[in-house]
């Protein structure tokens, strides 16, 4: 068994440093080419909200929009803690993303094709794979056929087969924490980099070698080193925080749990001595003071007398 390892940079930190640089998009390429099963060119790192070189505050997220030779604009995004409606949330970034790059009266022809690959560490869904494809297809309720299109070339001014996926986006999950390092494919060394920081002598993914080299962390700068040991505390400090937030609110809501379990208790024990008073006729202004409950509750109680 190869035990040889390389140490890297946290895959997070080289998105929001290293690899905005165009001379080390070979690293996205590689990257990118094991989850496509094809060559990918990266043409250009595209403006949007997250892609920003200054270090925010934010470490919970962090992601980088990238356009192919295919003109595809391709999301790599990576989240670190669990977010409520991160489905809803990936469906609008790419429903966005289609809409701020089509403009007023376009052919619909010119939507782009987006790509989101998020890289999740975190479990996420029920099931045990640790990575997941998504994408709309149409098939025939019958045939189980996948529907073919035909739309005419311009250039070629050919009729070509289409089919929904290379219109509608893609999606790919990856649940980190859930690969358990077995390497059966080019994407499983890319996993197991995301997932351990480093990297096996063995691995002889497209450009993973490139990574190795371009990401190790001894061979960083003395000022690229002291960015890292930053980001790396402000994320330990935000984890902390979070994980904080998450228990204490567990806490408070059992906490709030049991004492509304008890004051209901407390209350249908007040109404089952309130019915026995009104079943021996006392006075309702004084079971209202004996038993705390209200002159509604009391009246409800009466009626299951009757």
């Amino acid at each position: 068994m190869i035990t040889e390892e390389t140490k890297l940079v946290r895959f997070d930190w080289a998105i929001k440093s290293l690899l905005r640089d165009k001379a080390n998009f070979d690293v996205l390429e590689g990257f990118l080419a094991a989850f496509l099963h094809e060559d990918v060119q990266v043409i250009e790192i595209l403006d949007s909200e997250s892609n920003q070189s200054e270090f925010d505050k934010k470490f919970n997220r962090v992601d980088i929009l990238v356009k192919d030779q295919k003109q595809r604009q391709i999301i790599i995004e990576i989240q670190n803690h669990r977010e409520t409606g991160y489905l809803e949330r990936i469906l609008w970034g790419a429903s966005k993303l289609i809409v701020d790059n089509l403009e007023l009266g376009q052919d619909y022809r010119h939507v782009s094709k987006v790509i989101s690959i998020s890289i999740l560490y975190f479990n996420f869904g029920l099931e045990e794979d640790y990575v997941y494809y998504g994408v709309n297809e149409f098939k025939g309720l019958h045939t189980k056929k996948t529907l073919v299109f035909r739309q005419l070339n311009q250039q070629t001014r050919k009729l070509e087969k289409r089919y929904s996926k290379e219109v509608f986006p893609e999606y790919y999950l990856i649940n980190v924490e859930r690969f358990q390092d077995v390497i059966a494919s080019d994407l499983d060394e890319w996993i197991y980099l995301l997932k351990h920081s480093a990297l096996r002598a063995n691995f002889k993914a497209k450009n993973i070698d490139t990574a190795g080299k371009k990401l190790a962390l001894l061979k960083m700068t003395r000022e690229q080193r002291q960015h890292y040991e930053d980001y790396m505390m402000d994320m330990a400090v935000e984890h902390d925080v979070l994980e904080t937030a998450r228990t204490d609110g567990l806490q408070e809501g059992l906490q709030k749990g049991l004492q509304q379990g008890q004051q209901k208790g407390k209350t249908e024990k007040a109404k089952a001595i309130a019915r026995n008073m009104l079943a021996k006729g006392l006075d309702i202004t004084l079971i209202v003071e004996m038993t705390g409950l209200s002159e509604e509750e009391l009246m409800a109680a009466s009626k299951s007398i009757e």
